[in-house]
């Protein structure tokens, strides 16, 4: 849609679609990620924190939570929607360059982002 003012034409543009998810995936990817891997791989393998606190029935009751579903579905979809869009520009930089073959990058990139979104979403409201 095209708005005109005075000599200057204005579309819309769909971009800050692309660069909310975007943005929010690679701050969650800086520095959520890193801390969680922390947490899950070194800290709790090592003994630097009890690993009762990972139990199943504490993370099932975090995750049953509904702050604790937004809080997971940000931090496993954030991140697909970064790498989505990282993905669909690796793929233009190595020579999808045409309108045709970067459309077709676009729908795959973020249709695999729209399905995992969906799928987690639906994972998280399984067992509300």
């Amino acid at each position: 849609m095209s708005k005109t003012t005075g000599r200057k034409t204005y579309t819309r543009a769909n971009k800050p679609l692309v660069w909310f998810p975007f943005a929010g995936g690679g701050l969650v990817a800086a520095l959520m990620l890193p801390v969680m891997i922390f947490v899950t791989g070194i800290a709790v393998p090592l003994g630097l924190i009890d690993a009762e606190a990972l139990s199943y029935d504490r993370v099932y009751a975090f995750a049953a939570n509904p702050l604790g579903k937004i809080i997971l579905f940000g931090v496993l979809v954030l991140p697909l929607w970064h790498a989505a869009h990282r993905f669909r520009m690796t793929i233009q930089d190595l020579g999808a360059r045409t309108s045709g073959s970067r459309s077709v990058v676009a729908a795959l990139c973020y249709g695999f982002g729209m399905v995992f979104t969906l799928l987690c979403l639906a994972a998280l409201l399984s067992f509300w």
